[in-house]
């Protein structure tokens, strides 16, 4: 089934969310629908929308594009646009202005985040009464939104995210993983240790440095950090000092390497021994599943929405502000080659089952269709 459905995104940022609205924008135009846009002039949003291809309205600011709602209204007359798909909350004043213009349009709003506070005053209680289905990327922020915003439980689904698993293939031999590490002058003879997320307040480096520095000295190991380091990338170069001036202390300069931003990840990630996720409260955890498409053992906080993806008998959790419990986990891991091949093998499979991106876009197309006959979990 095709439609037509308007990606409102107004965001300035460079993260996970961003990667999301590309990811479906693609995996729904691959179904037949056509896909519009309105984005902020010069964001990462609107190099996705121009990149994909598809028509898409550019604002200098949020508030001109407040002021440019009849405009979008006529446009949306014109094509005949009936759903509105939005991603931040502050998306939600422009999306309910719209439908006050076209109440039949179905609006529903993906919630990245989870509501950390209540939103029933009077003017939320007018955005989200505009909405039909709010989506909500975990069971955890599910429970929260529930609690937080002026709407019955059984307009607030659950819809996790998806990857496109072809693109995590895995890797067949050693030998090949050794190429991969070679080609990022990473050592060959000594288990790596990945945490791959950018440098930034809330992904738990300074934990993961710690558990680093308190693992037995008869374990030969490598650290990696994966991700960017400077703003533009996504990091924040002042908790990049603070982690550098850590990993110094420790005496550690010589056993972890800082790759920087990039854009070959899903490349890379068959290529590590272990794959570390010890962010502080992920609201979902892309690279969580992305690290368990790559069929290697995975090793996560037990906080956020983490705990749910990773089952019991598919990774590892250890406490996420607790360096000890970190160098515990990792440390049975690294002792036990067969638990490393049980949990990649059984975390590429619970992807396979449970995460795909054509699952997602399956499901989403769903609610477009109908978001009045869905429960709360999808």
């Amino acid at each position: 089934m095709s439609g037509k459905v308007l990606q409102l995104c107004l965001s300035k940022g460079a993260g996970g969310l961003e990667v999301y609205l590309a990811r479906i924008i693609t995996g729904l135009q691959q179904q037949g629908w056509t896909v519009y846009g309105v984005a902020l002039e010069g964001t990462r949003v609107a190099e996705y929308m121009h990149a994909a291809g598809i028509r898409y309205r550019a604002r200098k600011s949020q508030a001109r594009a407040l002021m440019s709602v009849r405009s979008i209204v006529r446009w949306m007359r014109l094509e005949g646009i009936d759903v509105i798909h939005c991603h931040k909350s502050s998306d939600l004043r422009l999306a309910a202005l719209i439908k006050c213009f076209l109440p039949r349009t179905k609006l529903i709003y993906t919630d990245h985040v989870g509501s950390k506070r209540e939103k029933k005053d009077l003017f939320h209680r007018w955005a989200y009464g505009k909405v039909d289905r709010v989506l909500s990327i975990s069971d955890e922020t599910r429970e929260r939104n529930v609690k937080a915003l002026p709407l019955p439980a059984d307009r607030i689904t659950r819809l996790h995210h998806g990857i496109e698993i072809d693109q995590f293939p895995p890797l067949a031999s050693i030998e090949a993983r050794h190429a991969l590490l070679k080609e990022l002058d990473l050592p060959t003879d000594r288990a790596t240790i990945c945490l791959p997320a950018r440098v930034a307040e809330g992904k738990g480096h300074d934990v993961w440095v710690e558990a680093l520095a308190q693992l037995p000295d008869d374990l030969p190991w490598h650290g990696v950090i994966l991700g960017g380091t400077v703003w533009s990338q996504g990091g924040d170069e002042d908790y990049v000092e603070r982690i550098e001036a850590l990993i110094e202390r420790l005496g550690l300069a010589s056993r972890i390497t800082f790759t920087g931003h990039r854009s070959d990840i899903r490349r890379l990630l068959p290529a590590f021994d272990v794959l570390c996720i010890p962010s502080r409260n992920e609201a979902f955890g892309l690279t969580v599943i992305e690290s368990m498409a790559a069929g290697r053992p995975v090793v996560g906080s037990n906080s956020g929405a983490i705990p749910e993806l990773l089952a019991e008998d598919s990774g590892l959790l250890a406490t996420y502000d607790d360096p000890a419990s970190w160098a515990a986990q990792l440390t049975r891991l690294l002792k036990d080659e067969s638990l490393q091949e049980t949990l990649g093998r059984r975390g590429r499979e619970r992807v396979e089952a449970h995460f795909s991106q054509q699952q997602h876009v399956a499901k989403l197309i769903q609610l477009y269709t109908d978001p009045t006959h869905v429960g709360p979990v999808l």
